[in-house]
């Protein structure tokens, strides 16, 4: 398999503002008012408090940040993801949809922000520090999100080097790329399985509560995995096929009806069992 022709290597670059700062003044106050060092506790304070504006843009961004994690597979350096190219067009129309929604977000907050930090001061009274807060226009250079993409690293290259070297430095990159194809296929893998172990223990037993996210959440992976599958492994895609057939039934059914419960848990034990055999092999 030419994995050049199957996936990217991308990265997700997300800036923003905390908005909390150590105050080490009150952190030094609250120490000697207890007798006790510094180094007890640590006084963060929000600069601007119960700021919804603020707190629904870093909502926007850990939810794309999940997305994107969702969306790709682990690759060997860190940061740096893999994301099959059958699942690039449908993952980054989606990207730019919520960037432009986040972005939406940042551009309100800026415009809102000095009438903000102007409310940071009276909400804050005497922790109100003005040299915490920046400008407005360095406010807004603040907030960016992009993805870096970037092709899979090939053997095929040339430079001046001894023919040895140059053979030496082929293979180390050939079998990099293979363990870390290997570890991004276990993690896939290893999703499918957690969602199947999940409905297994809570269908065994009938007095657990479940969310209906249970299950969305299995269906959810089920239509994704076959974008992921970048390696068309077979092995996978007719897991992926029984647990659809025989696991994402309605969570009401399953609660007002045991034995339904009871064989679809049987169903995913004997799923789990399929799927430890094959991974013990991976």
């Amino acid at each position: 398999m030419n994995l050049n022709d199957k996936a990217l290597l991308v990265s997700l670059n997300i800036g923003g503002w905390a908005g909390r700062k150590l105050d080490k003044r009150v952190t030094k106050d609250v120490a000697l008012a207890n007798n006790v060092s510094t180094s007890a506790g640590r006084y963060n304070k929000s600069l601007l408090p119960n700021c919804t504006m603020l707190e629904n843009i870093q909502s926007k961004a850990g939810l794309i940040r999940t997305e994107f994690y969702e969306n790709t597979l682990p690759w060997n350096l860190e940061g740096v993801q893999l994301l099959p190219t059958s699942n690039y067009l449908g993952f980054m129309t989606q990207f730019r949809r919520n960037r432009t929604d986040w972005e939406s977000l940042v551009d309100q907050f800026v415009d809102d922000y000095p009438a903000l930090r102007a409310k940071a001061q009276s909400d804050l009274g005497p922790l109100y520090c003005d040299s915490d807060y920046p400008s407005q226009e360095d406010m807004r250079s603040k907030f960016y999100m992009d993805i870096s993409v970037m092709p899979m690293p090939s053997a095929d290259f040339r430079v001046q080097l001894s023919s040895d070297e140059v053979a030496r430095i082929r293979l180390q990159v050939e079998e990099q790329v293979k363990s870390a194809q290997s570890a991004a296929m276990q993690d896939l893998w290893a999703r499918v399985y957690d969602k199947v172990k999940h409905i297994a223990e809570k269908c065994a037993d009938p007095k657990a509560i479940f969310r209906d996210s249970m299950i969305d959440n299995a269906r959810d992976l089920c239509e994704l995995l076959p974008r992921l599958n970048f390696a068309d492994d077979p092995r996978l895609e007719a897991m992926r096929q029984e647990i659809e057939s025989k696991l994402l039934k309605n969570p009401e059914i399953l609660r007002l009806h045991p034995e339904i419960r009871r064989d679809t848990a049987a169903d995913a034990k004997a799923i789990m069992d399929k799927m430890s055999a094959l991974m013990g092999g991976m």
